[in-house]
């Protein structure tokens, strides 16, 4: 029975070490390494397919132009969720 204690101890004392040194190892080391981690990259790639596919949606509808729909899906191809659109001239009743 003594024996069974001690090794659930020895067990139990050898989890607490390891993770002690790995506590300290995070601590000591760089915050991140240069490759960000697989989920982050897969959630960027996800966004830049909705944004790809909402700009589609907009296109379709007619709401912006050919000019307009190249700009912004050259953005969205160098990695920018929002394209930086030109401050808009329509010429209507505006709100104010």
């Amino acid at each position: 029975m003594s024996s069974v204690i001690a090794v659930i101890a020895t067990v139990a004392a050898g989890l607490m070490i390891a993770g002690i040194v790995y506590d300290t190892a995070r601590m000591i080391g760089p915050d991140e390494s240069r490759c960000p981690p697989l989920a982050r990259l897969w959630g960027r790639r996800a966004a830049l397919e909705a944004a790809e596919s909402r700009l589609v949606a907009v296109r379709l509808r007619g709401r912006i132009d050919t000019a307009a729909y190249q700009r912004r899906m050259a953005a969205i191809a160098h990695g920018h969720r929002y394209a930086a659109s030109p401050p808009r001239t329509h010429v209507g009743g505006g709100h104010g």
